[in-house]
């Protein structure tokens, strides 16, 4: 069977965790923009075909296929690493400590973020023909989605920030269910099934990715969207970054680690029965 058990691939999670935390710089940075990139452009293609259909379920069925190409290609998002590599810490591996996974974290925010820059000027200029043009439909889109999702959060203060935080918790739960769902199974096939599932789950519920919003919002500055840097980083990022963290270690991370990793010993009915067992 394909099918890998619980205790299994949590061990394979805190194998990751590891290996992640060990990789080279070079490496860390250039899989890391090419996850950016890669799931920028999935953003992209999403958006097109929201406008192109006026159906965002069709979008949402359909974005999925970007993160499951830079996963199989082993590529690495922030999402991830936030839930994998302090499991490494956490179990005691040698040699893993803190200051390697802030390493990590701080490598791959860095090559995710130049990664999806880099397709948003690119995008960019395909949808101004060259910057000569103003947008076509789905520039216009996009900045429209970057003043939604930063000035709408802070017209609602305290309230808003709050909302864009568990928007973030939420959102990463799903990732990384995908990271880990792609450890479930032995063949490609089923990885693909097992990750796409999650995914479509967060997009379609408009939950927010930090990862795509480096592409949808430096897009959406580009594009003419009617908001700053500034509104970016505060009502956005930063507190999506921080809810991603959350999300990923605790609703993930660090419940598969407490019940499949670090499994209590089993319960027994009665006596009789322990008896019997033995």
């Amino acid at each position: 069977m394909s099918y890998v058990m619980p205790k299994e691939f949590a061990a394979k999670m805190v194998d990751a965790g590891e290996a992640k935390i060990f990789m080279a710089t070079k490496d860390t940075l250039i899989r890391a923009f090419m996850a950016g990139a890669i799931l920028a452009l999935a953003a992209a293609f999403a958006v097109t075909i929201a406008v192109n259909t006026g159906n965002f379920l069709v979008a949402s069925l359909l974005f999925p296929v970007g993160f499951c190409m830079l996963y199989l290609m082993g590529f690495d998002l922030l999402t991830g690493v936030f839930t994998l590599c302090p499991l490494a810490v956490i179990a005691k591996r040698p040699g893993c400590t803190w200051k390697g996974v802030f390493r990590n974290w701080g490598l791959v925010f860095c090559g995710n973020f130049a990664g999806a820059m880099t397709t948003a000027i690119l995008m960019a200029v395909v949808f101004t023909m060259g910057f000569s043009q103003e947008p076509n439909e789905v520039g216009q889109r996009i900045g429209t989605i970057g003043e939604s999702r930063t000035l709408g959060y802070a017209a609602a203060g305290g309230a808003g920030l709050l909302t864009v935080f568990v928007r973030a918790v939420l959102c990463n739960w799903m990732v990384s269910t995908g990271v880990v769902a792609a450890m479930m199974s032995t063949s490609t096939s089923g990885k693909i099934m097992a990750m796409w599932m999650p995914i479509l789950v967060f997009f379609y519920l408009g939950f927010e990715h930090s990862i795509v919003n480096m592409f949808l919002f430096p897009s959406g500055i580009m594009l003419g969207g009617e908001f700053t840097w500034a509104d970016y980083l505060i009502y956005n990022e930063i507190p999506v970054v921080v809810g991603n963290l959350v999300g990923g270690l605790t609703f993930v991370g660090g419940m598969i680690y407490a019940t499949h990793f670090r499994e209590s010993p089993k319960r027994n009915a009665s006596p009789d029965l322990r008896v019997a067992a033995e």
